[in-house]
């Protein structure tokens, strides 16, 4: 049960106008940001830079972002925001149900995992979620793979799905109808 119950619609205006910022056109808004919406100035300046991290001048492709957005919320066990992004961006992103099932419970060395930058990519999320930092021999492979753009926005996207999945998690959000669950994942 949502320790915030998030907003329910009819919205004031300008709650109404910032959540219609934050989703397509036409689809009502998730629990999340109904509940983010308890906060509507946090909720404005978040949406900036979320917009950022899910948007095309981001330095890592599509498939890259969920694989690193995937992972950190299977990593938090954030199971509200890794079924909306499954529901909503995996198939876009060309993932297969193996690498799903690797991105929730595998390892980076899973057999799926066929490119050295995809698996650096999940090397370097699990590191920051196990110690908040990444040795240098981690940085050395992921410098080999990746730029210092891609690197920097790799860090942040993790960082920034980590505040996600603390919220939804702690504020206890409920699951959306229709999304995965992890036990519909099996490695």
């Amino acid at each position: 049960m949502a320790r915030i119950a998030p907003l329910d619609a009819p919205f004031t205006a300008d709650v109404a106008a910032q959540l219609a910022t934050m989703m397509p056109t036409g689809m009502p808004p998730i629990a999340l940001f109904r509940t983010y919406a308890k906060n509507l100035p946090m909720t404005v300046a978040m949406s900036q830079w979320g917009r950022y991290e899910l948007g095309r001048h981001l330095s890592l492709t599509l498939r890259e972002r969920e694989i690193v957005i995937l992972r950190t919320c299977a990593r938090c066990r954030c199971e509200y925001e890794w079924g909306v992004h499954l529901m909503v961006f995996a198939h876009r992103a060309g993932l297969t149900r193996p690498e799903i099932a690797s991105l929730t419970d595998g390892v980076p060395d899973d057999a799926c995992w066929t490119t050295g930058r995809e698996r650096a990519l999940i090397q370097v999320v699990d590191a920051l979620h196990d110690s908040s930092d990444i040795d240098d021999s981690l940085w050395q492979s992921a410098r080999e793979v990746l730029d210092e753009p891609q690197v920097l926005d790799l860090l942040l996207l993790c960082g920034w799905y980590h505040a996600i999945c603390f919220a939804a998690r702690a504020a206890r959000v409920d699951l959306e109808p229709g999304a995965p669950r992890f036990t519909d994942v099996v490695a």
